[in-house]
């Protein structure tokens, strides 16, 4: 068929619609019983239409024209619920802890990437203070006088704390989109930044054991700690999920169980964004406040764990709410 043959011949139903279009800015609802049906068989017929002008005449403007309408069509007819309260709702208490657990072996790898070699790192400091030397790197070396001389950094001046706890947050969502990122090369770099993170904790940790002021840091730690390091394993599990659909397809194409791995791993990382905000938030004002006595402090650590994996484990279960992602 030519193309200016086909354009005369279905240019009316094309007007048409988007004259349906134009009129139902404000959702289906705007549209009467009858002009719902003509919607329905023209939106139809203009799907048609596309197919054949990409087959055709795939470069030619009709075939551009054809795309954009059918792309106004499907928005108007495949809308979605708006981003209410209602459907964050679902997703908070459904939805974030059912793709928790449905990656759990994943995070479970994640958070032994990051445990051992911190493990590891902390006996051999503890044990032999040299060697935090060659763990930490360069712009991190200015830490080991301090920790000698029985100092720590974790002191942060009251006018400062509301830039430092805009600064961790960042820094925080930084190390976990790496830490999801890097399953796209396999899991590779994921494995890389679990491990380098748990190898940088462990090294202080263990020094400032050795030094006898590794109370004092976890007494700083602890209060964000267990809520920055979970939801890092959970960057680290949702990247390694990447990475092992690239390697382990199964029966389908690479490209579509990446594809089907990274819905179910945004889902996570969407829900570890709030997360570490209130764990910026406590890091910022909470943690370096000495005001506060090291029992709450630790309380509050221990505290935010189990109420955090009660609601990961927890929360959800046996609910059939559909949308909730």
């Amino acid at each position: 068929m030519r193309v200016d043959k086909f354009y005369e011949s279905r240019q009316g139903d094309w007007k048409a619609l988007s004259n349906l279009l134009d009129r139902s800015q404000n959702g289906v609802q705007s549209l009467a019983p009858e002009e719902l049906d003509s919607l329905s068989r023209l939106y139809r017929a203009a799907t048609s239409d596309l197919a054949l002008a990409q087959r055709d005449f795939p470069q030619h403007q009709v075939t551009r024209y054809l795309n954009q309408l059918v792309a106004r069509a499907h928005a108007l007819v495949y809308r979605s619920e708006p981003m209410a309260y209602n459907r964050l709702l679902r997703f908070a208490t459904t939805g974030f802890p059912r793709a928790y657990r449905e990656a759990l072996p994943f995070i479970l790898v994640a958070a032994l990437l990051f445990i051992l070699p911190a493990l590891t790192a902390a006996v051999s400091t503890a044990v032999h203070p040299p060697s935090a030397r060659w763990l930490l790197p360069a712009e991190m070396q200015n830490l080991i006088p301090m920790i000698e001389r029985q100092e720590l950094w974790t002191d942060i001046p009251i006018a400062e704390r509301p830039y430092a706890s805009s600064f961790i947050m960042q820094n925080n969502i930084r190390v976990s989109f790496l830490a999801f990122g890097g399953g796209v090369l396999l899991g590779a770099l994921t494995l890389w930044v679990m491990a380098y993170n748990g190898l940088l904790l462990g090294a202080l940790t263990g020094l400032t054991i050795h030094h006898n002021v590794g109370f004092e840091l976890w007494t700083f730690v602890i209060g964000h700690g267990v809520i920055e390091l979970s939801v890092i394993m959970i960057a680290g599990g949702a990247g390694l999920m990447l990475g092992w659909a690239l390697i382990h397809p199964g029966m389908i194409r690479r490209r579509d169980a990446l594809t089907l791995a990274a819905r179910k791993a945004v889902r996570l990382l969407i829900g570890c964004v709030p997360l570490l905000m209130i764990a910026g938030t406590i890091e910022g004002f909470i943690s370096p406040n000495e005001n506060i006595p090291w029992v709450v402090k630790w309380g509050g650590g221990v505290g935010s764990g189990i109420l955090l994996y009660s609601y990961l484990l927890l929360s959800g279960r046996g609910s059939s709410t559909p949308g909730e992602g």
